[in-house]
């Protein structure tokens, strides 16, 4: 393997790994900061509100991606698995 084809597969694991990710943390930052605008505008200042509100925003988001998401990374490895022979080449 040359050291450009190497690049390349690191390239695309970190490429699918954001694109992957980033609807989830997206929706993470969103949730926190639309519930810091309400802790701010009531002055309700408890630590474990921003919490629950995230997590089921996650979960949801998981949930409702959760096909696409394992769609891209069974692509994914079924393309590194079809180009192995000529990896280790």
């Amino acid at each position: 393997m040359t050291p450009p084809e190497a690049i390349s597969l690191v390239q695309n694991a970190v490429t699918l790994t954001l694109l992957l990710s980033a609807p989830v943390l997206l929706v993470a930052m969103v949730v926190g900061l639309l519930i810091s605008l309400f802790q701010a505008i009531t002055q309700i200042q408890e630590m474990t509100l921003t919490f629950v509100p995230k997590i089921v925003a996650v979960m949801a988001t998981l949930l409702f991606l959760a096909s696409w998401m394992i769609t891209k990374l069974v692509d994914y490895t079924h393309e590194l698995i079809v180009n192995l022979p000529t990896i280790i080449r």
